[in-house]
């Protein structure tokens, strides 16, 4: 009788253990601690001048297509890089806007979206687009500046990881403030 009692008892027991409401856990990423926005001003023979993050660091574009002044801010913490390349423009404006949306619009096929937003800085004479793009795409944020008349500056945010726009969130909306400050501190020279 206390066998009966007892093999009861832990079957109630491990009833009771099994049928808890718990799911699994969704899958996790490591949290990535950021450093505090400061800024230097890069300057040099190249016509443009801009503030860029003290945590990135200016290196030349060793492809061996680059011209003088194509150049990445390189940020080796994070596995990224902000690739910069500037042309001289000679009435043909229209072929470096159109090649930059062709760049920009090559990720299609794996992003959700791709949101344009305008610059407009008549003091300063930038204009141009930011391409904003959504999605597990190689490149999630890319831009072109120009005076219109002179100068034209293309850039594109790289991650040197397979893209997953869930891990890599929190990394584009810190690089993205810098590439806005980038543009918002944007010179040209003449």
């Amino acid at each position: 009788m206390k066998l009966l009692y007892y093999i009861l008892l832990i079957t109630i027991y491990i009833t009771a253990g099994c049928s808890s409401n718990e799911s699994p856990k969704p899958r996790g990423y490591f949290r990535i601690d950021f450093p505090e926005k400061k800024y230097q001003v890069y300057d040099s023979i190249c016509p443009f001048s801009f503030e860029y993050p003290t945590y990135g660091r200016i290196a030349k574009d060793m492809d061996r297509n680059a011209e003088p002044c194509f150049m990445n801010v390189e940020f080796a913490r994070y596995n990224s890089k902000i690739h910069l390349s500037y042309k001289d423009v000679d009435k043909n404006i229209a072929k470096f806007i159109d090649d930059a949306h062709t760049l920009a619009y090559k990720h299609t096929i794996k992003a959700d979206a791709i949101d344009e937003k305008p610059i407009i800085d008549k003091k300063r004479k930038v204009y141009g687009l930011i391409y904003e793009i959504q999605g597990n795409a190689a490149s999630s944020v890319q831009f072109y500046v120009t005076d219109s008349v002179r100068h034209f500056l293309r850039g594109s945010l790289y991650f040197n990881v397979v893209p997953n726009k869930d891990s890599l969130a929190p990394a584009i909306n810190f690089f993205r403030k810098d590439i806005l400050h980038l543009i918002e501190t944007l010179k040209w020279k003449n």
